[in-house]
């Protein structure tokens, strides 16, 4: 059953300000990007001040100008355990007017949906912890741990300014055992039945840069070793070629728990997905969530996709050098030294000439899926969502768990959203018309309160 302290709480007035304080964050312009300046401080300052209303006392910290973090902590008396981190970014990816329904940064309602880039990556995340402090605060309730929330910057960035400073200069202010965020708890759609992934797990990051080296010369005359061409090579053969196959223990065990609740047809399918000689031809051909087909392909194989490619500065020059950038992904169990030679492999005799450099790199996250904190995640699906089936999941790109997990946490991705079947949600994460449903975004406030209230009270 529901945690008693939500029969104390008003949720339709509570529902009604958990949207306004969401289309307030969106309304702030967080853009990350090289051509903007930092304004995370703007929405840090604008989190205190409504943590400060309820008599919190939260703390900013702001490592460079723009680039400003707030936490805050509810005090518990420890009998419960260690402290729940409840954390979200405020920075958001860039948004182009141009090719948006509605403005990017109005907040607007409109046809039952919060329109704003950062509504599902993550300011309703955001919204939704802080607010979640905030009614613990006004109920008085006696904790059994602390409560931390952490509106940090600069993760679409890399997290430098944001959840890693915090972790290398303050981690006595974010230290937990639970590290509660993105991407996990939304509906699924699939075979006609609803589930919702849990983020248990998220693959590594690798970013590098591969060199081809030539002879440079008059653009005039042919030239044999223009490095160029050898870099494009390299560019076609990694955008086209899946690396090899490998199956995780989360993802056989998300494939399988899926499988398991389709008609035949989908089961056959997913199974096939495990066996490496079917994965591709299925994916190409025959995976029956099209949509998803991409998801899939990156949980079973490590990725390499060229990104950047420089070259040149005269057209009438042939360069000595051409720079392909590439982002790479990790699946747990694998290194970047495995997808270099996964790469190399893949280039044969291309690759022999070519200078691979490692520029960045963070090791995948994996958290146990059979923690104590799952049973209550699935408690609390099966009391608001009765007919839903609760999957593990791990996710292809990277969240603060990659700094969260530096320290020890147990990293859950269980940011709740009710969504109607046929939302695209996933082509919404950096894409345009980026939006959530308003009585969706009220269904997800009211869990993520239910399980922060059976965690810490």
């Amino acid at each position: 059953m529901a945690h008693p302290l939500l029969t104390d709480i008003d949720w339709a007035a509570t529902g009604d300000e958990a949207v306004g304080l969401l289309q307030a964050l969106l309304r702030i312009d967080t853009t990350n990007s090289p051509d903007c300046a930092p304004n995370d401080t703007e929405a840090a300052t604008f989190l205190a001040d409504r943590l400060r209303a309820d008599g919190l006392e939260p703390e900013l910290f702001e490592p460079i100008p723009g680039k400003g973090n707030v936490v805050c902590c509810l005090r518990g008396d420890g009998t419960g355990g260690a402290p729940i981190l409840l954390s979200g970014h405020v920075d958001v990816v860039p948004a182009d007017p141009a090719r948006w329904s509605r403005p990017p940064f109005s907040g607007d309602i409109h046809d039952g949906w919060i329109w704003g880039r950062g509504a599902i990556d993550m300011k309703n995340m955001v919204a939704m912890e802080c607010l979640t402090l905030q009614l613990l605060a006004r109920s008085g309730a006696k904790l059994k741990r602390d409560v931390i929330f952490a509106g940090v910057s600069d993760e679409e960035a890399g997290c430098r300014w944001g959840s890693m400073w915090l972790t290398d200069n303050h981690p006595e202010k974010v230290r937990a055992e639970y590290a509660i965020s993105e991407i996990g708890g939304f509906t699924l759609h699939s075979g006609g039945k609803r589930f919702y992934p849990v983020q248990v797990a998220e693959k590594g990051m690798c970013w590098m840069t591969i060199r081809a080296k030539g002879t440079p010369g008059h653009g005039s005359l042919p030239n044999r070793d223009n490095p160029i061409p050898k870099i494009a090579r390299v560019a076609h053969r990694l955008g086209t070629t899946r690396l090899p196959h490998h199956v995780t223990p989360v993802v056989d065990r998300f494939i399988r728990k899926l499988a398991s609740h389709q008609p035949l047809a989908n089961r056959l399918v997913l199974h096939g997905l495990l066996q490496a000689p079917l994965c591709g031809p299925i994916l190409d051909h025959a995976f029956p969530e099209p949509a998803l087909a991409h998801t899939f392909d990156a949980n079973l194989h490590n990725t390499a996709n060229p990104t950047m490619l420089r070259a040149g500065d005269k057209v009438n020059q042939v360069p000595g050098e051409a720079i392909l950038k590439v982002d790479g992904r990790l699946l747990p169990g694998q290194t970047s030294a495995d997808l270099v030679r996964e790469i190399r492999a893949l280039l044969g005799k291309d690759g022999d000439d070519l200078e691979i450099t490692i520029d960045l790199e963070m090791p995948p996250v994996l958290t146990n899926p059979d923690d104590a904190i799952a049973a209550h995640i699935g408690s609390i699906i099966a009391e608001h969502d009765p007919d839903a089936t609760v999957l593990h999941t791990m996710i292809p790109g990277f969240t603060d768990a990659k700094a969260w997990s530096k320290l020890g946490m147990k990293c859950w991705g269980f940011s709740p959203v009710d969504l109607p079947e046929g939302a695209k949600f996933t082509a919404m994460f950096h894409g345009d018309d980026e939006r959530i449903p308003v009585e969706g975004y009220k269904w997800g406030v009211r869990a993520l309160f239910d399980l922060v209230a059976r965690l810490a009270v």
